[in-house]
């Protein structure tokens, strides 16, 4: 007999093998020796109480053979000679998927990305945090895998109607990762994990007869009237398909130039603008499990934070426990950063994206007349978010000093509008320096973050510390542009076999998201190619 149950217990009794099974006797009402073994289908914490409680769902085999969980298997056959061929652009999260979703749906994905294939990106993000060098086509954002392979490969979304959730975590466990994210709350695989699953990923879309071909940066189009015929890269090579997925991510600003250029129809899209904040993790675990130092069967905590001040909304944005602040720079001169956590989640430091929403109307007050006149923008431009984003960098840039040293405050010093005599220890490898932030952040952002953060304070015991540090700028936190599309067709109003994808179009944010719209892009495409 199989009898699936929820349970509410201590972490020690979940998290120990032998008491866990005593628990799922006594829940069943029988022996434990007749219960065989149990599947996880659903676990998460509950620690709004002084005693945490660990929250599982099991399937549990009473007197019958136990069958650990049967994964669903993804196949992804050889495709024919004559198989139409579909050049994806991009192989982060959405490419890939996109890929895959297109081989078992009978078409050929050419994906092609402008950075390095996996391997050979680690000596380029080394060359950042060691030596401050960017490389503007291969860096945390650009190259195989995408922003999502060095970006702590959170799985949780809450955009479950777009698509099949499910699906994705199946093909992530199918190419490596714990069997864990089928079962988990807010699934993770880790940075550290996610390098060998995009890897295997690739192979398996080489071996079904797919291409995937890095340093492959686009630069142009080869049209016919409303249609793509190729697309020409900067190493001279053209490249031809019947339809087009662009995939490029939040951070392809010569793609929405590109764009533009062609008088192909983009928009503004406002984005959240801020900082990370990083503390010691010691300080959010006591806080949030009610404790003095975290007990072994618990994970790091993490938390997530909105607050409206003064009318705007700040929130937290990428929470990272255990985890570190990294360069996301993709281009000199600018100092963006990011967080991502290793699959265990081991780091001293928690850290956090603290972020407000800004739009064009804000974008547009920034501007003096003289910027205004130089960059060419307008009130209705639809690079004007992308220009006020880079602008942002740029000051951080400024104010770090150089080689990518991010500027920096105590959280009380930023909240009380005060140079910090001195700053705490900091994850972030390149260094930070002292800096006054009100001269990087527009003025509302950074009266809306100081509110936040005192309002913060009152909601998590000791987070409103001298020992937490304020690093700018978390500035890539989505698109600063949309791509319009067809919301049926999903192809672009002017060119018909043109599909914008994701991230990079404004239509996703984080991997599953993508991964999903990458899919949902795939099969828009075979209605049209194989109906």
């Amino acid at each position: 007999m199989q009898k699936e149950i929820s349970l509410q217990l201590g972490p020690a009794t979940a998290g120990e093998p032998i008491a866990l099974a005593t628990a799922i006797a006594a829940a069943c009402g029988v022996p434990a020796e007749q219960i065989t073994g149990h599947r996880l289908l659903k676990q998460s914490i509950d620690a709004r109480g002084r005693d945490i409680k660990v929250n599982v769902k099991v399937l549990a085999f009473i007197d019958e053979p136990f069958v650990p969980r049967n994964q669903q298997h993804h196949s992804f056959p050889h495709l024919s000679a004559s198989a139409p061929r579909v050049v994806v652009i991009g192989a982060g999260p959405a490419g890939l998927f996109a890929a895959l979703e297109l081989i078992q749906l009978g078409l050929r994905p050419i994906v092609i990305d402008r950075g390095k294939d996996v391997k050979s990106r680690r000596r380029d993000l080394a060359a950042m945090n060691k030596a401050g060098i960017v490389n503007p086509e291969s860096n945390y954002c650009f190259g195989e895998g995408g922003a999502g392979t060095y970006s702590d490969g959170k799985l949780y979304t809450r955009s479950n109607k777009r698509g099949n959730v499910q699906k994705v975590l199946e093909i992530f466990h199918q190419f490596g990762a714990d069997e864990k994210i089928l079962s988990q709350s807010h699934p993770h695989i880790g940075t550290n994990k996610l390098p060998q699953i995009i890897t295997a990923m690739r192979e398996a879309i080489v071996a079904a007869g797919g291409e995937v071909l890095f340093e492959k940066k686009l630069i142009g189009f080869e049209k016919n009237k409303d249609r793509i015929k190729a697309i020409q890269t900067a190493d001279g090579d053209s490249i031809n398909g019947e339809a087009f997925l662009l995939a490029t991510g939040h951070s392809a600003r010569d793609v929405f130039t590109l764009l533009h250029q062609e008088n192909w129809l983009i928009e503004a899209k406002p984005f959240a603008l801020g900082v990370r904040v990083e503390h010691p993790q010691a300080i959010i675990d006591a806080a949030q499990y009610h404790c003095e130092q975290r007990g072994p069967y618990l994970p790091p905590a993490s938390y997530s934070l909105v607050e409206q001040v003064g009318g705007r909304g700040v929130f937290s944005f990428c929470m990272c426990p255990g985890g570190i602040i990294a360069p996301a720079a993709t281009a000199p001169g600018e100092i963006v950063v990011n967080g991502w956590s290793p699959s265990k989640r081991n780091n001293p430091y928690a850290n956090s994206g603290m972020v407000v929403t800004v739009d064009a109307a804000d974008a547009w007050q920034y501007f003096s007349a003289a910027e205004k006149k130089e960059k060419q923008l307008n009130p209705d431009h639809p690079l004007l978010l992308m220009a006020f984003q880079a602008a942002i960098e740029q000051k951080a840039f400024a104010a770090g000093g150089g080689n990518l040293q991010a500027p920096a405050q105590r959280l009380t010093d930023f909240g009380q509008r005060q140079v910090s005599g001195s700053l705490p220890q900091c994850s972030y490898l390149p260094g930070i320096v002292s800096a006054d932030l009100q001269t990087v952040l527009p003025s509302f952002v950074y009266q809306s973050l100081a509110g936040g953060f005192a309002a913060f304070g009152k909601k998590i015991r000791s987070y409103y510390s001298s020992e937490a540090v304020v690093v700018a700028t978390e500035s890539r936190t989505s698109s600063p542009v949309r791509i319009p599309r067809d919301p049926i067709g999903l192809q672009h109003p002017q060119v018909a076999n043109l599909y914008p994808c994701a991230e990079g179009a404004g239509y996703a944010g984080g991997i599953v998201s993508a991964a999903m719209d990458g899919q949902k892009c795939a099969t828009a495409i075979a209605a049209v190619l194989k109906p």
